[in-house]
């Protein structure tokens, strides 16, 4: 071993870019050619206007990520079924040779639809290795495309029915002219939400903004800023929002000017031309329409667990403490009928008048509106179809019988089955996916997908199914450019801080070994090397912007700020001057009624007006006679989804452990550091009880991300919570409804002695 004890250390400007939630400043310490530790953004100016852009703890665990023992070192092939995670080693010739032989022959035989590359966000560069990939493939004649996010699918597909477009979110910083903020299933105090975006609450708090948290669980976010924690129960969140429009309404509440001004479908004077009468939003709320219920309080306590004073209060704080801000996370839409909350929520902002002001915020997506270009790898897929990024298990069984009403777009009907998939830094191929049991069984017939590919650090869940098995290099190995997670007005460059080790390879580096495969060397590359490209993309940048820096300045820099002189408000325009800005909607308005939803004919499941539609395995299913608990799967500050997983010192910092209230475990004789079994009739699970007055009665919590690790009978010794997830698509976005589960829990011993 070379003693470096009196080698100078040298310190690289970097980040990481993977999916975190934030996107910060990471300085790596190095010494003989090895990361010796991990500081952040210490040295910039720290301003109000411009905070510093620090890591958290996950960015200070990459040296124990990036040196781990059990990386993955070399190419291996699979030797057992897929699933086992039987491997063996061989050369990036052979692996490369394999790819490149079934990729030429699903294409001659099924054609572009047959090829998939998965959703993935273990790498968010704008030089990932599945950005080479969606390169080469396009150039090759095509792959099965994707649309919609694992976090985000319903928001984004729902949103635009509302305001015409995803970009609803007011800039952070505005948020210190709020007098109130509700926070609706988001914790950006663990989640991070794009960095710094808790300082921007701790910021509102201290300018006088009260702050409610609603949430099952009582969160980090909630501990640290919130005046009221109003625990809700899982997939109920408009309920509680239908009810808060009954006390708005029937206290004459409502800004009722804003309505008539900017908004179609509120009441029966503003509907669209030949929709029968009783279907506008207000005959909703009232019960005076076709839907004959009143949402009163005392109707959404039954649902959502809240009592109803804490409604009302909760609706007049609201509707009186103008401006407010109605914050949304992810959370809420990851339900059953995920596509209703961001909807209603839009309706309070709308009945209140918190649209395009100061202080205010139009809910819906909340994706910033303000964003600045910066430039892209060329990629021109000629196949045209594509699909919910949840529906490939579908696509892989009955893909030819997919077509517009399960939501493929670009084509009337897919052609082919999925055969090919390239799963490239990416965890959701059966870890992050909905029934990992159900999806093993399907990856596992080699008669329907023929052939997978997997790209990544680590034999994770996903790599288990891997025919190729190829090791990949790390943020800290390679450079790229990188854009902020969710807000933010910058961009960075990421710096190599160490050498690629063992036979790991960048992305574009075998990407364009297999180009020279496929005859498309030249084109791929177009003699361009990956540093080149880098430069293409701030070039490009540059072009639209013309006071981005150099590409040596931005290097040397690491970061560029975007300079604006006020905060950005989500729909200013519209509302200040309608008629030359009209929402870009249909009608031009606000539309509490869509007619476009009217006209898809799925009134129970797709109404036109945002409704609270009882979930499957919800708290309303007979089925809770069976499995009484409804179980969710929240972040946590240790991993980045499934990643860090395996680093023990995020282990250290915090334990993967089941969440379940002091109540329901006196009731089942649980303490606190137990071994319990979660199970339902999916599958089963074993972890260590946390017991917990920090979750509401009747909910349990497992952390998402932990590896899927079943043993010889198939239980789950890790805490996978998708072991007890259904796959059931969304009616709209077919979409993702990872926290609609029913599960019952009984201690480990118990279960042992029932056999």
């Amino acid at each position: 071993m070379t003693d470096t004890t009196f080698q100078e250390e040298t310190i690289i400007r970097t980040s990481g870019s993977h999916n975190c939630g934030g996107r910060c400043i990471v300085k790596a310490h190095v010494k003989g050619g090895r990361i010796i530790r991990i500081t952040s953004d210490d040295e910039r100016p720290d301003t109000d206007k411009r905070p510093q852009l620090r890591g958290c703890l996950r960015c200070r665990a990459y040296r124990s990520y990036l040196y781990h023992d059990d990386r993955l070192k070399y190419p291996m092939k699979r030797v057992g079924k897929r699933g086992e995670g039987l491997f063996e080693r061989i050369s990036w010739e052979e692996a490369l040779d394999t790819i490149a032989d079934h990729t030429k022959r699903i294409m001659a035989e099924y054609g572009p639809e047959a090829i998939y590359l998965s959703y993935a966000t273990g790498n968010a560069g704008k030089t990932s290795e599945r950005v080479w990939m969606r390169r080469l493939l396009a150039l090759y004649g095509g792959y099965l495309d994707y649309y919609g996010t694992y976090s985000s699918a319903c928001m984004n597909a729902a949103t635009p029915y509302t305001y015409g477009t995803v970009n609803t979110g007011s800039s952070r910083e505005d948020w210190v002219n709020s007098k109130l903020i509700i926070l609706m299933g988001f914790n950006p105090a663990t989640t991070i939400h794009g960095t710094n975006t808790a300082y921007y609450l701790k910021k509102a708090k201290a300018a006088g903004a009260k702050i409610i948290c609603i949430d099952p669980l009582y969160s980090d976010t909630a501990i640290a800023l919130a005046d009221q924690w109003i625990p809700i129960r899982p997939t109920t969140d408009s309920a509680l929002l239908d009810a808060m429009a009954y006390v708005i309404i029937t206290e004459n509440l409502q800004d009722q000017l804003f309505l008539d001004t900017y908004c179609l479908g509120f009441d029966e004077d503003h509907m669209p031309e030949d929709v029968p009468a009783g279907n506008s939003y207000k005959s909703y709320i009232l019960g005076t329409g076709t839907d004959p219920v009143s949402k009163t309080p005392a109707w959404a306590e039954r649902s959502t667990g809240i009592p109803r004073e804490i409604i009302i209060q909760l609706a007049r704080e609201y509707a009186l403490n103008k401006p407010g801000a109605l914050i949304q996370g992810f959370g809420p839409q990851r339900h059953a009928y995920g596509e209703q909350p961001p909807r209603s929520a839009a309706a309070l902002a709308a009945m209140t008048g918190n649209i395009g002001i100061k202080g205010g915020w139009a809910s819906g997506c909340g994706s910033p509106c303000r964003k600045q270009y910066v430039g892209s790898i060329p990629i021109n897929n000629p196949c045209k179809a594509a699909i919910s990024m949840y529906m490939w298990p579908l696509a892989i069984q009955k893909g030819t019988e997919l077509g517009k009403k399960e939501g493929v777009r670009g084509v009337d009907k897919l052609s082919a089955n999925i055969k090919l998939i390239f799963n490239l830094a990416g965890n959701c191929l059966i870890n992050q996916h909905s029934d990992t049991n159900g999806t093993a069984e399907l990856l596992t017939d080699e008669k329907l997908a023929q052939f997978i590919v997997v790209s990544d650090h680590f034999l994770t869940s996903s790599a288990k199914f891997a025919d190729i098995l190829l090791p990949g290099d790390n943020f800290m190995e390679r450079e790229d450019i990188v854009l902020p997670w969710s807000a933010g007005d910058y961009v960075l460059f990421m710096n190599k801080a160490v050498d690629t080790v063992y036979e790991c390879r960048n992305g574009y580096d075998w990407v364009r070994d297999l180009a020279e495969r496929l005859g498309l060397a030249d084109e791929f590359t177009q003699g361009r090397t990956l540093e080149d490209w880098l430069r293409f993309i701030v070039d490009e940048t540059r072009k639209e912007n013309p006071g981005f820096p150099s590409y040596e300045e931005f290097k040397e820099k690491g970061v560029y700020d975007w300079e604006y002189k006020e905060p950005a408000i989500a729909f200013k325009e519209q509302i200040e001057d309608p008629e030359h800005h009209p929402f870009p909607t249909p009608s031009g308005k606000i539309e509490f009624f869509s007619l476009r939803l009217w006209e898809l004919d799925k009134p129970a499941e797709v109404p036109a007006i945002p409704k609270y539609i009882p979930a499957w395995e919800g708290p309303e299913d007979p089925l809770r006679d069976t499995y009484p608990l409804q179980c969710i799967g929240h972040h946590t500050k240790r991993r980045v989804h499934s990643m860090f997983d395996n680093n023990n010192w995020m282990e250290e910092a915090e334990a993967q452990v089941f969440w379940i209230s002091v109540y329901d475990a006196k009731k089942r004789g649980i303490k606190n550091g137990e071994r319990v079994c979660i199970y339902n009739a999916r599958g089963k699970v074993i972890l260590t009880a946390k017991v917990t007055p920090r979750i509401m009665p009747g909910v349990v919590s497992i952390p998402q991300g932990g590896w899927w690790s079943p043993d010889k009978e198939g239980i789950d010794q890790r805490g996978c919570i998708n072991t007890l997830t259904k796959y059931q698509p969304t009616p709209l976005a077919f979409a993702n409804p990872q926290h609609t589960n029913l599960v019952e829990v009984v201690k480990l011993d118990q279960m042992e002695a029932k056999g």
